[in-house]
Protein backbone atom coordinates (compact mmCIF):
# COMPACT_ATOMS: atom_id res chain seq x y z
CA UNK A 1 0.00 0.00 0.00
CA UNK A 2 1.44 3.02 -0.87
CA UNK A 3 2.19 5.72 1.37
CA UNK A 4 0.00 8.76 2.85
CA UNK A 5 -0.76 11.90 1.08
CA UNK A 6 1.34 15.35 1.71
CA UNK A 7 0.74 18.78 2.20
CA UNK A 8 -1.95 19.14 -0.77
CA UNK A 9 -2.98 22.53 0.94
CA UNK A 10 -6.43 24.45 2.27
CA UNK A 11 -7.45 26.25 5.39
CA UNK A 12 -10.77 24.53 5.15
CA UNK A 13 -12.37 23.49 8.27
CA UNK A 14 -12.35 19.71 7.92
CA UNK A 15 -14.45 18.59 11.01
CA UNK A 16 -17.97 20.20 10.03
CA UNK A 17 -17.52 18.15 6.34
CA UNK A 18 -16.54 14.92 7.66
CA UNK A 19 -20.81 13.39 7.14
CA UNK A 20 -20.03 9.30 6.53
CA UNK A 21 -21.46 8.04 3.11
CA UNK A 22 -24.54 5.92 2.86
CA UNK A 23 -23.97 3.81 -0.91
CA UNK A 24 -20.25 2.00 0.17
CA UNK A 25 -21.34 -1.77 0.38
CA UNK A 26 -19.20 -4.32 -0.91
CA UNK A 27 -20.16 -5.68 -4.95
CA UNK A 28 -19.77 -9.61 -4.29
CA UNK A 29 -19.26 -10.06 -7.74
CA UNK A 30 -14.93 -10.34 -7.79
CA UNK A 31 -13.50 -9.55 -10.97
CA UNK A 32 -11.22 -12.00 -13.04
CA UNK A 33 -8.32 -8.99 -11.44
CA UNK A 34 -9.53 -9.57 -7.66
CA UNK A 35 -9.61 -13.13 -7.89
CA UNK A 36 -6.14 -12.95 -9.12
CA UNK A 37 -4.85 -10.70 -6.59
CA UNK A 38 -6.07 -12.57 -3.42
CA UNK A 39 -4.30 -16.09 -5.02
CA UNK A 40 -7.56 -17.69 -7.40
CA UNK A 41 -5.49 -16.59 -10.79
CA UNK A 42 -7.89 -16.27 -13.69
CA UNK A 43 -7.19 -18.74 -16.70
CA UNK A 44 -4.01 -16.91 -19.39
CA UNK A 45 -6.55 -15.99 -21.56
CA UNK A 46 -8.64 -14.06 -19.16
CA UNK A 47 -5.67 -12.52 -17.17
CA UNK A 48 -5.97 -8.53 -17.36
CA UNK A 49 -2.99 -7.10 -19.30
CA UNK A 50 -1.03 -4.37 -17.43
CA UNK A 51 -2.14 -1.74 -20.16
CA UNK A 52 -6.10 -2.51 -18.92
CA UNK A 53 -5.34 -1.82 -15.60
CA UNK A 54 -5.31 1.72 -15.49
CA UNK A 55 -4.86 2.77 -19.70
CA UNK A 56 -1.89 5.19 -20.80
CA UNK A 57 -1.59 8.39 -18.15
CA UNK A 58 0.94 9.39 -21.04
CA UNK A 59 -1.93 9.73 -23.30
CA UNK A 60 -4.03 11.46 -20.63
CA UNK A 61 -5.26 14.88 -22.28
CA UNK A 62 -3.96 18.37 -20.21
CA UNK A 63 -5.99 20.02 -19.02
CA UNK A 64 -6.82 24.15 -18.01
CA UNK A 65 -7.30 24.80 -14.44
CA UNK A 66 -7.38 27.98 -12.81
CA UNK A 67 -3.79 27.57 -11.52
CA UNK A 68 -2.53 27.31 -14.99
CA UNK A 69 -2.36 23.84 -17.37
CA UNK A 70 -1.91 20.72 -15.65
CA UNK A 71 -0.55 17.76 -17.37
CA UNK A 72 0.40 14.05 -15.49
CA UNK A 73 3.37 12.75 -16.97
CA UNK A 74 4.62 9.18 -16.44
CA UNK A 75 7.75 8.92 -14.16
CA UNK A 76 11.09 8.20 -15.97
CA UNK A 77 13.61 7.20 -12.91
CA UNK A 78 16.96 8.31 -14.44
CA UNK A 79 14.86 12.21 -15.03
CA UNK A 80 13.15 12.31 -12.13
CA UNK A 81 14.75 10.68 -9.24
CA UNK A 82 16.93 13.38 -7.82
CA UNK A 83 13.93 15.32 -8.02
CA UNK A 84 11.32 13.25 -6.34
CA UNK A 85 14.15 12.61 -3.67
CA UNK A 86 14.45 16.02 -3.03
CA UNK A 87 10.61 16.49 -2.41
CA UNK A 88 10.42 13.20 -0.33
CA UNK A 89 13.39 14.66 1.94
CA UNK A 90 11.17 17.64 2.55
CA UNK A 91 10.54 17.25 6.51
CA UNK A 92 6.64 18.25 5.98
CA UNK A 93 6.78 15.63 2.97
CA UNK A 94 8.66 12.88 4.76
CA UNK A 95 6.20 13.34 8.10
CA UNK A 96 3.64 11.66 6.07
CA UNK A 97 5.28 9.16 2.90
CA UNK A 98 8.25 8.20 5.04
CA UNK A 99 10.90 8.15 2.17
CA UNK A 100 12.99 10.27 3.58
CA UNK A 101 17.25 9.68 3.09
CA UNK A 102 19.26 8.30 0.08
CA UNK A 103 18.14 8.67 -3.16
CA UNK A 104 17.91 4.81 -3.01
CA UNK A 105 15.09 5.08 -0.78
CA UNK A 106 12.88 6.48 -3.54
CA UNK A 107 14.24 4.45 -6.39
CA UNK A 108 13.35 1.58 -4.24
CA UNK A 109 9.90 2.80 -4.23
CA UNK A 110 9.76 3.81 -7.43
CA UNK A 111 10.29 0.95 -9.15
CA UNK A 112 8.06 -1.81 -8.36
CA UNK A 113 5.51 0.46 -9.86
CA UNK A 114 7.49 1.03 -12.65
CA UNK A 115 7.94 -2.07 -13.35
CA UNK A 116 5.20 -4.13 -12.17
CA UNK A 117 2.29 -5.17 -13.59
CA UNK A 118 0.51 -1.64 -14.50
CA UNK A 119 -1.62 -1.73 -11.19
CA UNK A 120 -0.44 1.72 -9.79
CA UNK A 121 1.60 4.41 -12.02
CA UNK A 122 4.25 7.08 -10.51
CA UNK A 123 3.65 10.45 -12.35
CA UNK A 124 4.81 13.93 -12.19
CA UNK A 125 2.73 16.86 -11.93
CA UNK A 126 3.45 19.28 -14.54
CA UNK A 127 1.58 22.85 -14.02
CA UNK A 128 2.87 25.34 -16.42
CA UNK A 129 5.69 23.76 -18.02
CA UNK A 130 7.41 22.89 -14.73
CA UNK A 131 6.82 20.06 -12.78
CA UNK A 132 5.47 21.00 -8.84
CA UNK A 133 4.27 17.58 -7.80
CA UNK A 134 4.47 13.81 -7.08
CA UNK A 135 1.04 11.30 -8.16
CA UNK A 136 0.13 7.59 -7.73
CA UNK A 137 -3.00 6.60 -9.74
CA UNK A 138 -3.10 2.97 -8.75
CA UNK A 139 -5.92 0.70 -8.87
CA UNK A 140 -7.42 0.82 -5.21
CA UNK A 141 -9.14 -2.84 -6.16
CA UNK A 142 -5.97 -4.96 -6.49
CA UNK A 143 -4.29 -3.14 -3.78
CA UNK A 144 -3.77 -4.47 -0.31
CA UNK A 145 -5.93 -1.23 0.39
CA UNK A 146 -8.99 -3.48 -0.83
CA UNK A 147 -8.59 -5.59 2.46
CA UNK A 148 -9.50 -2.65 4.47
CA UNK A 149 -12.77 -1.25 2.48
CA UNK A 150 -15.55 -2.42 0.82
CA UNK A 151 -13.98 -2.27 -2.44
CA UNK A 152 -15.79 -2.09 -5.71
CA UNK A 153 -14.29 -3.06 -9.54
CA UNK A 154 -12.28 -0.39 -10.45
CA UNK A 155 -11.87 2.02 -7.86
CA UNK A 156 -9.10 3.80 -8.70
CA UNK A 157 -7.08 5.49 -6.07
CA UNK A 158 -4.79 9.14 -6.14
CA UNK A 159 -2.10 9.28 -3.67
CA UNK A 160 -0.50 13.09 -4.01
CA UNK A 161 2.36 15.63 -2.47
CA UNK A 162 3.38 19.09 -3.47
CA UNK A 163 6.51 19.15 -4.29
CA UNK A 164 7.40 23.06 -3.86
CA UNK A 165 6.32 25.18 -0.59
CA UNK A 166 5.27 27.69 -2.66
CA UNK A 167 2.65 25.57 -4.43
CA UNK A 168 0.74 24.83 -0.68
CA UNK A 169 -1.81 27.01 1.18
CA UNK A 170 -3.09 28.66 -1.94
CA UNK A 171 -5.73 25.89 -3.12
CA UNK A 172 -3.45 24.91 -5.86
CA UNK A 173 -3.92 20.95 -4.41
CA UNK A 174 -7.08 21.05 -4.31
CA UNK A 175 -7.59 22.63 -8.15
CA UNK A 176 -5.19 19.99 -8.92
CA UNK A 177 -7.23 17.14 -7.32
CA UNK A 178 -9.94 17.96 -9.26
CA UNK A 179 -8.61 18.04 -12.27
CA UNK A 180 -7.35 14.79 -11.97
CA UNK A 181 -10.30 13.06 -10.83
CA UNK A 182 -11.94 14.09 -13.66
CA UNK A 183 -9.09 12.89 -15.91
CA UNK A 184 -9.57 9.53 -14.31
CA UNK A 185 -13.26 9.46 -14.85
CA UNK A 186 -12.92 11.00 -18.49
CA UNK A 187 -10.31 7.88 -19.16
CA UNK A 188 -11.50 5.03 -16.85
CA UNK A 189 -14.63 4.26 -18.31
CA UNK A 190 -15.44 1.40 -16.08
CA UNK A 191 -14.03 3.16 -13.01
CA UNK A 192 -16.98 4.52 -10.94
CA UNK A 193 -15.23 5.73 -7.81
CA UNK A 194 -11.87 7.50 -7.19
CA UNK A 195 -11.07 7.11 -3.83
CA UNK A 196 -7.80 8.06 -1.66
CA UNK A 197 -6.72 7.47 2.18
CA UNK A 198 -4.81 10.62 3.63
CA UNK A 199 -4.02 9.79 6.94
CA UNK A 200 -6.52 10.97 8.99
CA UNK A 201 -3.83 13.57 11.14
CA UNK A 202 -3.17 15.30 8.16
CA UNK A 203 -5.88 17.79 8.45
CA UNK A 204 -4.76 19.92 5.18
CA UNK A 205 -4.81 16.65 2.70
CA UNK A 206 -8.50 15.66 4.26
CA UNK A 207 -9.62 19.08 3.25
CA UNK A 208 -8.33 19.22 0.23
CA UNK A 209 -10.02 16.10 -0.92
CA UNK A 210 -13.28 17.97 0.65
CA UNK A 211 -13.15 20.78 -1.30
CA UNK A 212 -12.49 18.63 -4.38
CA UNK A 213 -15.43 17.06 -4.25
CA UNK A 214 -14.76 14.05 -2.11
CA UNK A 215 -16.68 12.77 0.41
CA UNK A 216 -15.45 11.20 3.90
CA UNK A 217 -16.58 7.89 3.86
CA UNK A 218 -15.18 6.21 6.79
CA UNK A 219 -12.28 5.77 9.17
CA UNK A 220 -9.72 3.42 8.20
CA UNK A 221 -7.66 1.78 10.19
CA UNK A 222 -4.54 0.69 8.25
CA UNK A 223 -1.12 -1.08 9.36
CA UNK A 224 0.95 2.40 8.83
CA UNK A 225 -1.82 4.58 9.89
CA UNK A 226 -5.64 5.61 9.88
CA UNK A 227 -6.49 7.11 7.39
CA UNK A 228 -9.46 9.11 5.79
CA UNK A 229 -10.97 7.04 3.12
CA UNK A 230 -12.16 9.47 1.07
CA UNK A 231 -14.33 8.94 -2.22
CA UNK A 232 -15.46 10.99 -5.67
CA UNK A 233 -18.49 9.10 -7.09
CA UNK A 234 -19.27 9.17 -10.66
CA UNK A 235 -22.66 9.22 -10.42
CA UNK A 236 -22.61 12.95 -8.25
CA UNK A 237 -19.97 14.30 -10.47
CA UNK A 238 -22.54 16.52 -12.10
CA UNK A 239 -23.48 17.64 -9.23
CA UNK A 240 -20.11 18.94 -7.91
Amino acid sequence: MPPADAHTDTGTDVAPQLATGTEDTLDLRLSEELLALFGEDPAPATRPAASDLLGDPAAWRPVTTSAGVFQLVPVRLERDLALISRWMNDPAVAAFWELAGAETVTADHLRPQLGGDGRSMPCLGVLGGIPMSYWEIYRADLDPLARHYPARPHDTGIHLLIGGVTNRGRGVGTTLLRAVADLVLDSLPLCRRVVAEPDMRNTPSVAAFLSAGFRFSAEVELPDKRAALMVRDRAHRAQL
